[in-house]
């Protein structure tokens, strides 16, 4: 099978770089195409980590070029941005992944937490990368709504308990994330006087991560109670979970055999921690049982961790493409966590 050619459009972001780093030495894609929304530097000059790496020209977005340099592009883009390339893009016939949160949600639940859409059609046949929920979808897919980093952390530790929930009970997410998930954009929240030595809740209850998790947990948005904190730390996500279950189960060995065929997902039976993971698409998963009274039914606490650039966002885009493109899912991703 010949090389395949991709892009990069927004590749000056941490999300940018850390596809950038997956596909330059991804052994079937061929990084064709790179650009930005101002042009006119090189991969080296954006990223000095990737000097006598890789100096591929960085140009200046633009469709008719991105089309016929590539086959496939990754759009690490700002919501609402990146609708405005999808379009364009689907129509002459590019397979997309998109990083945004613009393909992830229906339209009416995406405009009450971010903007009117512009692309409805595209909408409509986006398909959600998750390949533990839509694998099979996702090989014939030609747009993939990458997942957000906080939702695919909790989905993929309650999805296997979901017939084991007590229905209309609270799903609780307590999550903890690095700055970099926040983007390099400058904030007063993400200040490295605010930020060190610190650690804070924000948007609690309403951010809007939480419509995304329930949307594909199939509750209602009431029943998620999604809590983010930020952490003093670059990379990494862990999430909390609690949920109240009925019936007599072996927590752990459910778990088990839910992901016993899935390649990137590993069942711990210890609690898990963010630095097992940190450079990989791994998500590690961890559960408790707690036995409550009769009338409370049982507690499940679930802990799942990831890195929110990796498996939150770049290494899971790579992941989807490689689907798309009838490769092995894990085709050239990284495995082997940075640890120490």
């Amino acid at each position: 099978m010949s090389a395949i050619n991709v892009g990069v459009i927004g590749a000056s972001g941490y999300t940018g770089l850390e596809l950038l780093k997956i596909l330059i030495h991804h052994p079937k894609f061929n990084l064709s195409y790179v650009a930005n929304t101002e042009g006119g530097t090189t991969l080296a000059s954006l990223h000095p980590s990737l000097a006598k790496v890789c100096d591929l020209e960085v140009k200046k977005a633009d469709v008719e070029e991105c089309v016929a340099a590539c086959s496939l592009v990754f759009l690490a883009l700002p919501h609402q941005s990146a609708m405005a390339y999808v379009k364009p893009l689907i129509a002459k016939g590019i397979k997309v992944v998109d990083l945004s949160a613009d393909y992830r949600l229906p339209q009416d639940i995406y405009e009450k937490f971010y903007c009117p859409h512009t692309d409805v059609q595209n909408l409509a046949q986006a398909v959600y990368g998750l390949p533990e929920l839509f694998r099979e979808e996702l090989r014939s897919a030609s747009l993939v709504a990458n997942p957000g980093c906080f939702p695919t952390s909790a989905i993929l530790g309650v999805l296997p308990f979901m017939n084991k929930r007590v229905k209309n009970t609270p799903i609780i997410v307590d999550a903890k994330t690095g700055v970099s998930g926040a983007g390099k954009k400058l904030s007063e929240s993400t200040h490295f006087v605010n930020v060190n030595d610190n650690l804070f809740a924000y948007n609690p209850l309403m951010h809007r991560h939480a419509p995304e998790i329930a949307q594909k947990l199939g509750v209602d948005f009431e029943e998620v109670h999604f809590v983010p904190h930020l952490c003093p730390i670059t990379r990494g996500m862990l999430s909390s979970i609690y949920i109240q279950v009925e019936g007599d189960f072996d927590a752990h060995g459910l778990l088990e055999a839910y992901y016993k065929d899935a390649k990137h997902v590993r069942v711990s039976k210890n609690p898990v921690d963010m630095k097992n993971v940190a450079g990989t698409n791994f998500c590690d998963i961890y559960v408790k049982q707690s036995k409550a009274s009769l009338e409370k039914g049982n507690i499940l606490f679930i802990s799942s961790a990831i890195d929110n650039l990796m498996r939150g966002a770049s290494s899971a885009a790579v992941v989807n493409a490689n689907l798309m493109m009838g490769l092995d899912e894990d085709l050239g991703i990284p495995n082997i966590a940075y640890v120490p």
